[in-house]
Formats: C-alpha cells, sequence, structure tokens
C-alpha cells in the first residue's frame, strides 16, 4: 500500500517537520568520557541527509554524579559535552534536519555491560533498584531539587544550542520512570503516593522546570512506557481512567507530544479495542503522539540484544494506522541504526534494499 501517509509534513507549536519519521533514541555509548565526537555528529547527519524527519538523540545524562551508567554515554553538561553537542546540531541543521536531544537520568537501574560505577550518590525514589531491591539511601528532598533543576539547566542549554526540541526519558525503568512504578517507589512524601497520579508528582516537576526553561513555542516531548527493563511485564495503568489520571498531570505541566514506548507497536493496550498506547495517550489527551516498538522489523529490540536477528516486516499495520490519525509520528529504531537510508528507501519503494539488523550493527556508528 501507498506510503505517502508516513510522508506527510507535521507541525506542533516551533516543530516543523517534512515527515512523519522520527529517528527513536538508542543508546550507543561512543562518546568517550561523555562528549560527543565527529564521528557522532555525522552518525546523525547522515540520517537527516537520508530524510529522517526527527531524530532524537540517544540519552544524554542530566548534571547529577550518578545520571549514567556508562562512561561512554553522553552528557549534556559541561564545556566539552555541550560543544560536541553544537557540532552534532550544526552538522544535522546543514542538510536540512531537525533534531531533540533525550535527557536522561538512570536512576538505580545499573548496567550489566561495564563494571563502570557512577560516583554516589545513587539517586533512587526510596533505594531500591527493582521491588524489593534496596542497595541505596533514598533521595533527600535537595537531591530531587538539583535534579529537577538539572533537567531544566540541560533544556536550557539544548535550546540555546540551536536544538529543535526537547525529549525527557521517563520510560524504561530509569529514575522518573522509577517515581511512576510502585515497585520502586515507596516515598511517603509528596513525591510517593498510593496511586500513579500522585508518583506522576517528580515527572511533572520536570516538565515544569523545563517549560519554564525554554521558551513557550519550545516543544518539549516526553518519552513513556508501561513496561520495565526490570519487569517487562508491569503496567502502570490497569485501565483507560488510570492512564488518564497518569497522563494528565503531564500534559498540563507543559509536555507537548506523549512518546509512547512498547515492544511491539501492533499491541493493543486495553482489552475490547485495537488502540495501542499512542492511541490511547492520544484519544485521553489530544496532544500529538509517537507510537515505537519493532517497526519494520521482525523480532522486538530485547532480543536483539540476545543475539538475535530481525528481518525486515512490513509496514501495512503502522500505515493504516497512521491513516486513521491513531497517532501522529512514528519512531524507528534499530532500522535506522543499521540503515542510515531507510527512510529513503520506504519512500522509493526500494522494499528490497532494506537491511536485516543484527546484534552486530550496535557495536559500530554505520
Amino acid at each position: 500500500m501507498s506510503v505517502d501517509a508516513l510522508f506527510r509534513p507535521f507541525s506542533h507549536k516551533s516543530l516543523k517537520l517534512k515527515n512523519r519519521i522520527v529517528m527513536a533514541p538508542m543508546t550507543r555509548s561512543f562518546s568517550p568520557d561523555g562528549v560527543p565526537t565527529p564521528e557522532v555528529a555525522a552518525y546523525y547527519r547522515r540520517r537527516a541527509e537520508a530524510e529522517v524527519g526527527l531524530i532524537l538523540s540517544e540519552g544524554t545524562v542530566v548534571n547529577r554524579p550518578s545520571a549514567k551508567n556508562d562512561p561512554n554515554v553522553p552528557d549534556f553538561h559541561g564545556e566539552q559535552a555541550l560543544a560536541g553537542w553544537k557540532r552534532v546540531i550544526d552538522e544535522v541543521h546543514a542538510v536540512g534536519g531537525v533534531m531533540a536531544p533525550q535527557l536522561w537520568h538512570v536512576g538505580s537501574a545499573r548496567n550489566p555491560q561495564t563494571t563502570w560505577v557512577a560516583p554516589p550518590p545513587v539517586d533512587s525514589p526510596s533505594g531500591l533498584s527493582s521491588p524489593g531491591k534496596r542497595f541505596t539511601e533514598p533521595m533527600t528532598d535537595e537531591a530531587i531539587a538539583d535534579t529537577i533543576a538539572a533537567f531544566g539547566k540541560a533544556a536550557a542549554d539544548a535550546q540555546r544550542l540551536g536544538f529543535d526540541a526537547v525529549e525527557i526519558h521517563g520510560a524504561h525503568g530509569y529514575l522518573i520512570d522509577q517515581f511512576f512504578w510502585s515497585g520502586t517507589n515507596e516515598r511517603t512524601d509528596a513525591f510517593g503516593g498510593a496511586t500513579l497520579a500522585e508518583r506522576a508528582r517528580f515527572a511533572s516537576e520536570v516538565v515544569k522546570a523545563i517549560r519554564a526553561s525554554v521558551r513557550k513555542d519550545f516543544v518539549i516531548i516526553l518519552r513513556l512506557s508501561q513496561w520495565k527493563q526490570q519487569d517487562f511485564t508491569v503496567r502502570l495503568a490497569q485501565t483507560p481512567k488510570e492512564m488518564e489520571a497518569w497522563l494528565t498531570p503531564l500534559v498540563e505541566a507543559g509536555t507537548d507530544i506523549l512518546h509512547c514506548s512498547q515492544r511491539r507497536f501492533w499491541e493493543p493496550e486495553f482489552e475490547g479495542s485495537e488502540l495501542n498506547f499512542a492511541g490511547w495517550a492520544k484519544k485521553l489527551t489530544g496532544k500529538p503522539t509517537i507510537t515505537v516498538g519493532s517497526v519494520g522489523l521482525s523480532g522486538e529490540f530485547i532480543a536483539a540484544f540476545r543475539g538475535e536477528s530481525s528481518k525486515p516486516a512490513s509496514l501495512e499495520n503502522l500505515l493504516v494506522r497512521l491513516e486513521r490519525e491513531e497517532f501522529d509520528l512514528v519512531a524507528v529504531g534499530r532500522a535506522l541504526l543499521a540503515d542510515a537510508q531507510w527512510a529513503r528507501k520506504v519512500r522509493e519503494g526500494r522494499h528490497g534494499e532494506l537491511q536485516d539488523f543484527s546484534k552486530e550493527a550496535l557495536a559500530q556508528l554505520a
């Protein structure tokens, strides 16, 4: 079927995109000591040249001692790192691209791929890495305030450097998501609570800090997920009503676009409806949404880290949903990681040239 739906322009506030394809944020760990290199800039430029509508950077961390769990994950603070990101955005803009950095804090999520340990203190709502696994102290009021401020400062720097928007990583069991999840948030103060809406307070304050730090028309994207890396089966919102209670304060705080992460985009979010996470988020809030999850590939990304390969897959289901306007934008991860030309090949109907994805693609900046 026609892929025209993927290549229609999109605009929201100051964000103007030539098509609906988003490069999903994917951790690459090619920034020694947190500083993006010229090779990192060239990696993003290649995607911008090849017709990706919006590039979301890999997770780049805010200014807290333990914000990352890998020394080669990029920072979004400090003179050298910000100079590296200035090079990135200038390269992307030079070929007509649009880009947002993803601002990240891993919280208490550890990285089994490295023995490197971040300097203390570890930031965590309740000192838990997963339910029942306590290994540090809960964040103090001062640590919470400093972390919120760090997100605001990073967003201000993104705007100053010339980025077109900013994304907050609030998914996948990292710090912001640890506040959402009752399994890792046992606080009894204003940042805890029995309901998901109450536990959304920390994320809402992060969004407010960013909203106060950037122009009114500067777009804030928030990435969310039901599943966690600690437990793929977890669901924060069991019903549409619970989801509405979760998302409403985040939108009221200043979120412009919701990036709704699923492992498989075609799976319905709630029984009795075909709508996926992004579809429900748009229906409940009225805000534009981004869908993501194994777009264009036969296997899901968790399996990729176990060494399983994936082959190109049909986009028909995706295109039908996009035509129905269930969601507004489509984030593509591994397919774009392996092949910078993916968007162009799809537009030109060169489906036979689409590449497989294998774990080896993670070891290079193709």
